[in-house]
């Protein structure tokens, strides 16, 4: 299903599992921003046929980001400052404006893309938690299958608007997204 065409770098694994407090953190500010994301794709015209399934996952969406504060709670753990990614930053700062109907599919193929390395991410860390964090890696292990759904749901609502330029635009974007993915930094996010 994924086709990403760049692979997760080896360290990151070890740079965010000897940083659980931090990975954590970033990752309940991933969930409330993927909650707001959703809300907020309800202001394109065309996707107002799509609000309850937007409203769905932004409703899924503030779910994780509660289990993720609750994770925090019960480690001690406080609910502290976001921290910029690279990565992301550099996938949203690729959006094109201006057009409407190309700004919707550059922002829907941007969420299917942030959605899709979730999915992926969560796989590895479910397996690389396994042993000394059980609890952890079943957590993760739970979330993989919806971060896949919101990932088909994002790219088929950019093909039903417009296939062949979502199909160029994701080609383009998978280019992209393998040129951050290759780009170093010693952050221990998960993106």
């Amino acid at each position: 299903m994924l086709m990403f065409r760049e692979g997760i770098p080896p360290s990151w694994v070890d740079k965010v599992r000897a940083n659980l407090g931090p990975l954590l953190v970033d990752h309940a500010h991933l969930e409330r921003k993927a909650a707001t994301t959703a809300i907020t794709l309800e202001r394109y015209r065309c996707l107002y046929a799509r609000v309850h399934e937007l409203n769905a996952i932004a409703i899924e969406e503030l779910q994780h980001f509660e289990l993720v504060l609750q994770l925090l709670k019960k480690r001690g753990m406080e609910f502290g400052q976001p921290v910029r990614s690279p990565w992301i930053s550099g996938m949203m700062g690729a959006m094109r404006t201006g057009n409407h109907r190309e700004q919707v599919i550059d922002h829907l193929l941007v969420c299917a893309l942030i959605e899709g390395r979730s999915c992926e991410k969560f796989q590895v860390l479910s397996r690389a938690l396994q042993s000394a964090e059980p609890e952890l890696a079943a957590f993760y292990g739970s979330l993989v299958e919806s971060e896949g759904n919101h990932y088909a749901a994002y790219l088929l609502m950019a093909r039903h608007i417009d296939e062949a330029e979502t199909d160029r635009r994701l080609d383009w974007f998978l280019d992209l997204d393998a040129k951050l993915m290759r780009e170093p930094h010693s952050l221990p996010i998960l993106h």
